[in-house]
């Protein structure tokens, strides 16, 4: 009953949310020697207005402000920052960040070709600009980043617990996993560094299709029809994780890497994408562990079917609405 509970949540919330769930994020380039440009860029609900903004730096001036609030469902807002001396050895709070349930990832850029990145949330909401970072700071910010961004993807979690319904063999599914694994951080990397391109929205559309596609080989499977996953999971796995790569990489491009550590953060990003998908896949097989002791085999196959019929149907919801919002 618990694991049906933890289910049917993960479907009412997916349903609303599918993959969209991102932090904010603040970015602070510096341009000349006091002068920097600010973007402020918070996810929104409809007309909603935020509520965050950054606090006044004591020292300097904000000028040219520009405010769009109707680009991917986000709130953008630009402006110069003027101050009389460097950011460096200053504090930069962020106002509204403790009232709301939101990270803010807050990277700065200097001159220097230096750069700093922190993620800030509701108990920690103010950051004490540093004179030099220090590579950890770097390595806990995109490892805890790759972990929230798959934990908050619906979409790729469905696809991996669809694996996790298909492969019984712990042997195989090991191996399926890994492709998975190997074949998402490939084109982590080549889509971050520029190496390939592909358009988000039909990305988008082809992840809820690639769940489409293990729903309907289960339902064939049940049926005596043995598709090619059953055959071939780690194949199949490669070849859809080529494809959930790019939406990783999607959302790696919004929040940008640091200029001096691209790779180190490419690293961790995919090392807490690797994490948090390894807690997934713990949570899930903890759960079914006592539920097959609770439940007979018959009830069991019934309860999988039901879930996967559930998925199917969601998946083909969001492959709708993502084609029709090319």
């Amino acid at each position: 009953m618990l694991f049906k509970i933890f289910l049917l949540f993960t479907f009412l919330v997916s349903f609303v949310q599918g993959d969209i769930l991102k932090p904010a994020y603040l970015e602070v380039i510096q341009k000349k020697q006091n002068t920097y440009k600010i973007l402020l860029k918070l996810p929104v609900e409809g007309d909603k207005k935020p509520l965050v903004n950054v606090k006044s730096i004591e020292d300097c001036e904000e000028k040219n402000i520009r405010i769009i609030s109707s680009i991917n469902a986000s709130y953008l807002k630009r402006y110069d920052l003027i101050c009389n001396e460097n950011l460096k050895g200053k504090v930069l709070e962020i106002e509204g960040l403790e009232d709301s349930r939101m990270d803010l990832l807050l990277r700065l850029e200097f001159l220097d070709n230096s750069s700093q990145s922190v993620l800030l949330n509701a108990s920690q909401n103010s950051y004490f600009v540093q004179e030099d970072a220090s590579s950890l700071q770097i390595i806990q910010t995109y490892t805890w980043l790759g972990i929230t961004h798959i934990l908050m993807g619906f979409d790729h979690l469905l696809f991996v617990f669809l694996l996790l319904l298909i492969v019984k063999n712990m042997r195989l599914l090991l191996w399926t996993i890994s492709a998975f694994t190997l074949a998402h951080s490939l084109t982590i990397a080549g889509a971050t560094l520029g190496l390939v391109h592909l358009p988000q929205q039909p990305v988008e559309a082809i992840i809820a299709l690639s769940i489409l596609f293990l729903a309907l080989e289960i339902v064939y499977a049940s049926r005596g029809k043995v598709g090619l996953t059953l055959q071939y999971p780690w194949l199949i796995a490669f070849i859809f994780g080529l494809l959930h790569g790019f939406g990783f990489a999607g959302a790696l491009a919004e929040i940008g890497l640091p200029a001096q550590a691209i790779t180190l953060a490419l690293v961790f990003f995919n090392i807490g994408v690797e994490v948090g998908q390894l807690i997934f896949v713990a949570m899930v097989m903890l759960l079914a562990l006592p539920l097959r002791h609770l439940v007979a085999v018959k009830s069991m196959k019934k309860l999988e079917m039901l879930v996967v019929y559930a998925i199917g149907g969601l998946a083909a919801f969001w492959t709708i609405e993502r084609v029709l919002a090319f």
